[in-house]
This record gives C-alpha cells, structure tokens and sequence, in this order.
C-alpha cells in the first residue's frame, strides 16, 4: 500500500459535491483551521473533524457547489499545494452530498475559548490584557495568541465548561474595558465561540502565549524569531526578552521614592522577592524581582507610564532587567531581601531623621529644604481594603495622594484634583 505522501493531492473519480474530503491533517485540527482553509472559496457551512484512526481526515461543506468546485480548481492548479500547520492537505470530492448528523464545533460547549479580537488596534491588545479581562471569570490555565484570515485571534483555556460557559455569556460581544487598553489603542469588542481544544499546548511563555499553570516553562527569546532575525512587535519596535525583574526609572520627583513607597506600589501585583535602589543618569532607579516572570509582565503592564502620586508625579518608566536574581548583600534602606525572615534594618541615629515615624504610611519629600510642605499620604491599599486620603469610599485606587496643605491650590474652589486610577501621568 503506498504511503500518503505518494498519493495523489487530488482524486477524480468522484463528481463534484460541495462536501469535500480531506486527508493528511495535523493530528486533532481543529474546525477553525478547516473554516480558515476554506474561507477564501466560499461559506463554509458545516465540519467534521478528526476522522479515522489517525484522526487526520475531515470533511467540510459549502454553501453550495461552486465554491467546492472553485475550491479544488484552484489548488489543482496552484503550485501552492494546500496546507494546514506546514502540512500538505490532499482534497477530494465526497461520496455524500451534506454531511449530516454533527454538530459543528462551534455548537459543543468545552473549557477553551476561541476568541477574536475586533477593532482596528486589535493586533495591539496585549496577552496580559486578554488575561485580566477573562480571570474576572476564574483561574485561566492557558492563553495562545495568533493571526488569521479572521483577524486576532486568542484561545483562552478554563479549568472547566461551566467556567468558559460564564466566561462566553458575559464578554461575546462586548466590549474590553476602556482603562485596560493603552492610549492610543481605539475600541476593540470580543467575539466569542467555543473550541474543539480542551488542553493547549504551550511551549515557551512568550508575547504571543502563556501557561499560567506552570511558572517554571522556559521563556522564548522574544526578540529573536525562528529565522533567526531580530521580531518586532506591532507597534515597530524590538520585542523584548520578558524577565522576572523589572528595573524602573522614576521620572518627575517632586516627592521622595522610598523602599517602602516601592514594596507597597509594586506588591499589589504580587509577592516582591527583593528590591534595590541605585541613582544613574541623575535619576532614581530600582531593581524589583517577583518569584515567576508572569507576575512581572502584569505589574509591567499595569504600572508603566504611570505615576506614584495623583498629579504627574514621580512617574514610572518599566523595562525588563537582564538579572534574574539579584543579589542583596545588606537590608538598609536601599535595598531589601523580603525572603528573609525577620531581615535585619538599621535603626537611624536620631528618631526625627527617621522617614518612617509616626504613621507609617507617610513619606518626607527628598531635597524640599527650600519649601515647606505635609508629607504626602499613602494611597496603596491592598484589594478590598480601605484608601487613606482622598479615596472616598471606593478603596481602589493604587497610587498615592500629592500632600495636602491649605497654601496649595488644587483647582476651582481649591479643591484636591480628582485621583485617578490606571491612567498615565501627564508627560512634562
């Protein structure tokens, strides 16, 4: 019997039907890759997967019968052969005129999503993104990222049906949250079926995928694709490689940044490991290192180009660090390892030079000694817990308040500016 490879990618010997038949898929393809195969020729209406032993036969139905023709003409003359995954696909006319008697995929509920993105930024919302919006519904195990002829698209796996059931209902056909997106990214709304997938593979966290199952998963060089040449994101600019230390550049210091400030604005996304701070290029930087490289993507996500204090000030810059581990010799007020127990911090020689006395959540301005001003207050709470000055009853506001002072002027009536929440800090 000769082998697949040897047969021939078209058979004639049945007339033409709008079902087609076709044979040497990838293991398990899914209803999406035949629709995206199809697509060009016509409106497929109907699948079958995963047929026969090897589970690499499948069929699918057009709307009618020109389609089908027009889609075995072409690939009969193309020297293109047709492919699914790299694989060459064999197509041939079916013996039935309809298939019948099989829900399409799209109809079977299952614990993984496939989800398009639509909008004209779609290509720029980011996995991270996709990953906040869909844990408002349960634990995400997985998420893969990719283009097709439908646009961006994402496949999100829940734990179970019933979580990806809750999951679809609510988000198809809505919108992502305004204040999740980047600024310049317009409206982008879901559109939500279900997937023949019920357990993704994924090889590297990177960009484009991530198993938020397993933190230990290498991660993917991002700034070197397959070919070897250097990839680019969406927006031109080079990928860079993620890590589990992020280094920050603090922008706009019109109030002191200190290791604590730091703990308490960067811990909100998860347990911090160690921090160090350093002075480079006339500025305050900091190193911050989390357990897994998934939390650092997501405070990098939510925390860059914002600012510490509501006004602009103190504004965050965040890449990733090459440093993996970073290495705290001595806790003093540069420098903290949060892994040791009862770490070891040097008292200050006079209690009224202690940045740290009385509440604990206030901070002196560095170099302010040509004007006098209040401390400003902490802001950071905890989730669920409750804000400390100009909060009001929300509680969720992750930056701190500017000081209050009433020789201050903050606007009309002399009001305190509004806080905000997640947006970036006026450029100055």
């Amino acid at each position: 019997m000769s082998s697949v490879s040897s047969q021939p990618q078209f058979r004639y010997t049945q007339p033409p039907s709008k079902v087609l038949h076709l044979r040497n898929l990838p293991w398990e393809c899914t209803e999406e890759e035949l629709i995206e195969l199809g697509k060009p020729f016509g409106t497929v209406v109907n699948t079958k997967c995963n047929v026969g032993a090897n589970r690499n036969q499948a069929f699918i139905e057009f709307e009618d019968l020109n389609q089908a023709i027009q889609m075995i003409s072409y690939y009969a003359s193309s020297s293109e052969p047709a492919q699914v995954r790299g694989k060459t696909v064999y197509l041939q006319y079916s013996n039935r005129q309809e298939i019948v008697n099989n829900k399409t995929t799209a109809d079977v509920v299952g614990n993984v999503l496939l989800v398009t993105v639509e909008g004209e930024d779609a290509r720029m919302v980011s996995i991270d993104v996709l990953h906040l919006v869909f844990s408002a519904f349960g634990f995400v195990h997985k998420i893969t990222t990719f283009e097709k002829t439908a646009g961006y698209q994402a496949l999100v796996q829940f734990s179970d049906e019933e979580t990806a059931t809750s999951a679809k209902n609510a988000l198809d056909g809505r919108s992502i949250p305004r204040y999740l997106l980047a600024e310049q990214v317009g409206q982008c709304s879901l559109k939500i079926t279900y997937s023949a997938h019920t357990d993704l593979t994924v090889k590297f966290q990177s960009h484009r995928s991530r198993d938020y199952t397993n933190p230990y998963l290498p991660i993917a060089p991002s700034a070197i694709d397959s070919t070897g040449q250097v990839a680019v994101g969406v927006d031109g600019k080079k990928m860079e490689p993620e890590s589990n230390v992020l280094l920050a550049s603090i922008e706009n210091m019109q109030y002191a940044v200190t290791l604590d400030v730091l703990h308490m604005v960067f811990a909100a996304f998860g347990d911090v490991q160690k921090i160090a701070m350093f002075d480079k290029n006339g500025g305050l930087q900091a190193l911050i290192q989390y357990k897994d490289v998934q939390t650092a993507v997501v405070a990098k996500e939510a925390l860059e180009g914002h600012c510490i204090y509501d006004g602009g000030f103190c504004k965050l810059h965040i890449t990733y660090s090459r440093h993996t581990d970073l290495s705290i010799k001595v806790n003093n007020d540069r420098s903290r390892d949060y892994t040791m127990p009862n770490p070891p911090v040097p008292m200050p020689q006079q209690l009224g030079q202690n940045p740290y006395t009385g509440n604990p959540q206030q901070y002196h301005a560095a170099g302010g000694s040509h004007q006098q001003q209040q401390s400003p207050q902490g802001g950071w709470v905890q989730p669920g817990g409750q804000g400390s000055m100009g909060m009001g009853g929300g509680g969720h506001n992750p930056y701190m308040a500017p000081p209050s002072s009433s020789s201050m002027h903050y606007g009309p009536g002399g009001h305190m500016p509004p806080q905000h929440y997640g947006g970036p800090g006026p450029m100055h």
